[in-house]
């Protein structure tokens, strides 16, 4: 009876193995998807009153992304994003990050989305590149490592110079001002081009494209080498279980029509 019982488990382990194998991408896009989208709850969830559960998701994703509210977008306000001078005139006297973070937003300028500019770009871009791949996935081919490697390299540059820069203080360094870019291009853009974080400056488009190539090149280079692996997989299994049936054909003769 227990070996019964042990047995129907495995089996019903196995099954269950297996349809996750079967359905892994949508399993994906919809738990990557909850992922990627829950951080627009937060200022739909304050807007309308529900500061406890917009706070929480506030809370939750701090984990994981700065939520420098310089460098995110809003929902429910006057602009989009807001310069740093902008948010220190409703949340005066803030410099230190920490602080500076947790400021959500209020009912003039809007709420915040719980990730910044950045995670926007590249989780979205990994979510929306997955469901592209899946309906091309048996012309797709893996992207070379040395391609990942390329795709990621922006994020990497962008992300760093922007580290390096908020050393001196936060959008006090380099990067704020980007003066070595005005001088290499020669001032061919507007001075809000160059200057701070703001959508459609510099900074909001570098952290943009960087993030969507990172997450092009993770979705390029993982998907189609996970759906390989799997078809070759499976392709094996069939070459086994053929072998299999020749093996128990040649044993009984009887087996060898059918």
């Amino acid at each position: 009876m227990a070996t019964t019982t042990s047995l129907a488990r495995a089996h019903t382990a196995t099954s269950a193995l297996d349809w996750i194998a079967d359905h892994w991408i949508i399993l994906f896009l919809v738990f990557w998807g909850l992922w990627v989208w829950i951080p627009w709850l937060a200022p739909i969830f304050m807007q309308i009153g529900w500061d406890k559960a917009g706070n929480g998701i506030y809370f939750v994703y701090k984990f994981f992304c700065h939520q420098l509210p310089e460098r995110s977008f809003f929902l429910f306000g006057q602009k989009p994003m807001y310069s740093l001078a902008e948010i220190q005139a409703a949340w005066p006297g803030v410099l230190d990050p920490i602080r500076l973070r947790q400021f959500s937003g209020n009912p003039l300028m809007g709420w915040k989305v719980a990730w910044s500019d950045r995670m926007v770009s590249f989780y979205t871009s990994i979510w929306a590149c997955a469901m592209m791949w899946w309906f091309r996935r048996r012309k797709v081919k893996p992207l070379p490592w040395l391609g990942f490697v390329f795709l990621l390299l922006p994020i990497a540059f962008d992300g760093g110079t922007h580290f390096i820069s908020d050393l001196v203080g936060i959008d006090q360094g380099f990067r704020e001002t980007n003066q070595w870019l005005a001088v290499f291009t020669n001032h061919i853009f507007p001075a809000s081009f160059y200057i701070g974080n703001a959508l459609g400056s510099f900074n909001s488009w570098m952290r943009l494209i960087t993030g969507f190539l990172a997450g092009l090149g993770v979705a390029w280079f993982a998907f189609p080498s996970i759906y390989k692996a799997q078809v070759l997989d499976q392709e094996l299994e069939k070459q086994n279980y053929g072998k299999v049936l020749e093996q128990i054909r040649n044993k009984d003769p009887r087996l060898a029509g059918r």
